[in-house]
C-alpha cells in the first residue's frame, strides 16, 4: 500500500502535570508533538502506513524522538540530519475560566534551519500517494517555506494528493514575512484543505458572517460556514474539498465540537459535547488524521469520512499528549453512538 508522507516540525513538549501553573510546578511531563507527526501517528495507528520526514540534529534527544515515532509505527527512514538543536514547546493545561498556555522555544532549530535541495523528495514521494503539511512549518523561517512549497511542486508533479491543515500561529511568523504573503502560494498547490475561522480570517481574509466562538451555549451555526467554503473554493480551484472545524468554547474543560465539509455540496457532522476535556493539543490535527484515513478509505463517501475525523478528534480530547491513540475500532464505537464510556470487559 502507497504511504502518506507528512513534513513539518516535531518538538519535545514540557507540560506542568495536571492543571498546575508554570510557577508553582516543580516538575515538566516530556512527550513529542508536532502538527505533522501527530498526523501520521494517527494515520499509522488506524493501519495506513505513514512517513514523517523532517531535520533533526545529531543527539539523544533526536534519537528518543525517532524511538518514539517508532513505537508507534510510523516510518521514519527519510528524516534528514543536521542542525544543532530540537525545538521545545511549554504548555500549561487551563481549566474551566483559565485558559491554556503555550510557549514555544524552536527558534534557531534544526527545521527553522532547513532549506531546498536538502531533502531528496525523488526518495520521499517514491511510494507515496499523498502529501501533508500544516501551515506551521513556513512559519517556521523562510527556508522551511521555500522547502515546504518545493515539497508541494514535487508532489503535484507526481499526482499525488495534497492536503494542509492551515493552522495560524501568530506567535510564530517573526521573519519578516507575514502569514497572508506566503500561504497563497502553498495553498494553490492542494487539494483538500483544512481549516477553521480564525485560520481562514487571519490568513486570507475570508470570514462567515456573524460567528462568536465564545456563545455561551456553544452552539455553531454550521450554514454560515458554506460562504467560507464557496469563498476558499473560487480563491483555490485546484481544492476538491474545504473542511472547517467548528469549536464552540464554553470555557476551557467544555467544548462543542463539530465539522462541515464541502466537496460536491456541503456535508455537516453531528455536534459533540465535550464536558471535562482532558487534553485538547493536538485536536486539529487528530481530525486531519481521521480526514486523511476516512478519504481513502471511503473516498466516494465524504459525509462518512467527515464523521470519522469529528469522532476521532472528539476522542483525542480524552487523551493526554500530542497524539491521538485511539483505534478504528473505538472511533466506530462511537460513531455508532456509544460515547458511554464503560468498561470493555
Amino acid at each position: 500500500m502507497k504511504k502518506t508522507v507528512t513534513f513539518g516540525e516535531i518538538m519535545l513538549r514540557l507540560s506542568t502535570p495536571g492543571y498546575q501553573r508554570f510557577i508553582q510546578s516543580a516538575s515538566l511531563n516530556a512527550c513529542f508533538g508536532g502538527g505533522e507527526a501527530n498526523v501520521a501517528v494517527s494515520l499509522a495507528g488506524y493501519g495506513l502506513p505513514a512517513d514523517f520526514v523532517t531535520r533533526l540534529p545529531e543527539n539523544d534527544i533526536a534519537e528518543w524522538c525517532i524511538a518514539e515515532l517508532r513505537k508507534y509505527n510510523v516510518g521514519t527512514e527519510k528524516i534528514i540530519r543536521g542542525g544543532n538543536r530540537l525545538g521545545l514547546y511549554f504548555l500549561e493545561t487551563g481549566a474551566v475560566a483559565r485558559a491554556s498556555k503555550v510557549i514555544y522555544d524552536r527558534a534557531g532549530s534544526a527545521m527553522a534551519e532547513i532549506r531546498p535541495g536538502m531533502i531528496d523528495w525523488d526518495r520521499v514521494f517514491a511510494d507515496a500517494r499523498w502529501f501533508h503539511w500544516t501551515g506551521i512549518t513556513p512559519a517556521l523561517s523562510q527556508g522551511a517555506a521555500d522547502t515546504c512549497l518545493e515539497a508541494i511542486h514535487a508532489a503535484n508533479s507526481r499526482g499525488i494528493t495534497v492536503s494542509t491543515d492551515l493552522n495560524y500561529r501568530r506567535n510564530l511568523w517573526k521573519y519578516g514575512k507575514t502569514a497572508s504573503e506566503v500561504m497563497p502560494a502553498l495553498a494553490e498547490g492542494c487539494d483538500v484543505i483544512l481549516g477553521n475561522e480564525e485560520d481562514a480570517e487571519k490568513v486570507f481574509g475570508i470570514k462567515p458572517e456573524g460567528f462568536d466562538a465564545t456563545r455561551p451555549d456553544g452552539n455553531i451555526d454550521a450554514a454560515g460556514f458554506e460562504s467560507v467554503c464557496l469563498q476558499m473554493k473560487k480563491r483555490f480551484p485546484r481544492a476538491r474539498k474545504i473542511i472547517i472545524t467548528l469549536r464552540g468554547s464554553i470555557n476551557a474543560s467544555h467544548n462543542t465540537w463539530s465539522g462541515i465539509m464541502h466537496a460536491d455540496k456541503l456535508y455537516r457532522s453531528k455536534q459533540y459535547d465535550i464536558t471535562h476535556i482532558v487534553d485538547r493539543v493536538g485536536g486539529g490535527d487528530s481530525f486531519m488524521g481521521g480526514l486523511i484515513y476516512g478519504l481513502q478509505t471511503c473516498p466516494s463517501d465524504p459525509q462518512k469520512a467527515l464523521d470519522f475525523a469529528v469522532a476521532a478528534s472528539c476522542l483525542k480530547h480524552t487523551i493526554h499528549g500530542d497524539f491521538n491513540l485511539v483505534t478504528t475500532a473505538e472511533v466506530e464505537q462511537l460513531l455508532k453512538g456509544d460515547g458511554s464510556g464503560r468498561v470493555f470487559r
